[in-house]
């Protein structure tokens, strides 16, 4: 039976199936002689019924997938624009950039005439009210990167409204401004490192001289803060600590100089998980005192998402930062936009891993909104997406303010 199953395959041209297939519809019947012609038949007709199986139609202008074609040249913005009718996560990217654009264009939406009468600003963090309240957050290995130089394009030109990051992101930033970091390679072994007093970072390496230099421009500052917190009853949060740390620093190659100048709060809850939490420990010893208050940070964060006419998030990569800026979204029942960037994947029940829509199922994103998630190397794609979105909007921005 098999082998007449499968001459029978073989055999049939368009028409025959074609046949098959009008008999099998109008209930014609024409029985073969022998039993085993019967059953072969039988078996070549469910075969073919499977294999050709009718379609449904697909919804009206669903897009066809095509990729860019060379033979055009290379048109860098074209090519972008391709990604999203070539599949797989390059659509995801495609999706990120509408998504993102779409943030913006919320964003730069004039206010109505009821709230140009109403100049009251509620934020204690004083941003100007904006169509859209853009969170960025990103873990410290994008500011140990070159995605750095990305993030401080975006702050410099006052494009997004609240920045979450860890202790690194912080630190690594202004370190930078101090001695350089530089590319080393995945396989260095760690035991011959540490003897030579080089940090790895991935495929970065950091010298361990760069900590030293940080530790000698904190320290002075430390020692003022706990000055100011005496004499001038001034209480300090991580937010208030890290604008301090970025009017120090005077370098405009630094994230946080531009974050402190365009009065874009930084949050970092928990700051002391990093070198700065080592200089902070071993200052207690030479001058104790220092307070951080984190539950003011808390309502600052949560009132920039409860304040917002609309919200979106932008996030590379996972944990602490992703859940604290979703988690500050609750407040008002989800962010009306979200991208995720991260390498995570969900099967382990982690937040990292999370996909947007476990998010909504916390309340942290809308139910009616279209998150996206791009499975991918946030240095690869961030500067691609910034490329496709804030950098060709540059002029709906406010400039940059050119006095502290």
């Amino acid at each position: 039976c098999a082998l007449q199953i499968g001459l029978s395959l073989w055999s049939c041209r368009r028409k025959r199936r074609a046949r098959y297939r009008e008999q099998r519809d109008i209930g014609e019947e024409n029985p073969p002689t022998g039993s085993g012609d019967m059953m072969a038949a039988d078996c070549t007709t469910k075969s073919l019924d499977a294999v050709l199986r009718h379609s449904a139609n697909l919804p009206e202008g669903t897009p066809q997938v095509r990729g860019y074609d060379f033979n055009q040249g290379v048109d860098y913005n074209t090519l972008l624009q391709s990604y999203y009718t070539s599949g797989f996560q390059a659509t995801n990217f495609g999706k990120a950039v509408h998504e993102i654009n779409t943030m913006i264009e919320k964003k730069v939406e004039p206010q109505s005439p009821e709230e140009d009468e109403n100049p009251i600003n509620l934020n204690p963090c004083e941003r100007e009210r904006t169509g859209c309240t853009i969170f960025l957050g990103y873990t410290s290995n994008m500011i140990s990167s070159g995605i750095r130089e990305t993030i401080r394009y975006l702050v410099q030109h006052n494009m997004v409204d609240v920045l979450v990051t860890t202790a690194g992101g912080v630190e690594e930033d202004l370190i930078k401004c101090l001695a350089p970091t530089y590319l080393g390679d995945f396989s260095l072994r760690g035991r011959e490192l540490r003897p030579n007093g080089i940090n790895r970072i991935g495929n970065l390496l950091v010298p361990n001289n760069n900590y030293c230099k940080f530790e000698d421009w904190l320290m002075p500052i430390l020692d003022q803060m706990v000055l100011e917190q005496n004499t001038e009853g001034v209480k300090w949060t991580p937010s208030k600590m890290i604008a301090r740390l970025g009017k120090e620093i005077n370098n405009p190659e630094s994230v946080y100089y531009w974050a402190q100048k365009n009065n874009i709060p930084v949050f970092s809850p928990a700051l002391t998980d990093g070198s700065l939490g080592d200089m902070i420990y071993f200052h207690s010893y030479k001058n104790p005192g220092l307070v951080l208050d984190i539950v003011e940070d808390i309502r600052r964060l949560n009132l920039q998402a409860v304040l917002a006419k609309k919200s979106g998030m932008i996030i590379l990569g996972g944990g602490l930062i992703k859940h604290h800026i979703a988690n500050a979204n609750l407040m008002r029942n989800g962010a009306d936009f979200a991208v995720y960037i991260n390498t995570a994947q969900e099967f382990d029940g982690s937040d990292a891993g999370a996909r947007p829509d476990e998010a909504v199922s916390w309340g942290k994103i809308r139910m009616d909104a279209h998150p996206v998630k791009i499975h991918a190397d946030a240095s690869l794609v961030f500067p691609l997406l910034v490329a496709q979105t804030f950098a060709q909007k540059i002029d709906m921005f406010a400039t940059e303010k050119k006095q502290d």
